[in-house]
């Protein structure tokens, strides 16, 4: 299922997590997957800070390439993509995938 969005131009990975970080399912390779428990920490405290109970995606702008993070579910899908100019692109693949 996931692989489909290493055919969007300029994403090298992707993988979906589970709530407590570990792998279900993964393709490509080159991302720290560790950020995606950093970006629940981040999200939880301005889910809190907010009184905000959902969340869309949080884009985290890193030193090898951009990483999103997309809820699905109690999973978080991470996509790691070569520039920032390429997120309305991994957007909508992510979308359509999850929708």
């Amino acid at each position: 299922m996931i692989q489909q969005l290493l055919e969007v131009r300029g994403v090298r990975h992707v993988a979906l997590l589970d709530p407590a970080g570990s792998i279900v399912t993964s393709a490509g390779s080159g991302a720290d997957i560790s950020v995606v428990q950093i970006g629940r920490a981040v999200i939880g405290s301005l889910q809190a800070a907010l009184g905000q109970s959902e969340w869309q995606d949080l884009l985290l702008d890193m030193e090898g390439g951009p990483i999103l993070l997309t809820p699905h579910g109690n999973q978080v899908l991470l996509t790691a993509f070569d520039q920032v100019d390429s997120l309305g692109r991994v957007r909508f693949a992510v979308r359509r995938l999850l929708g």
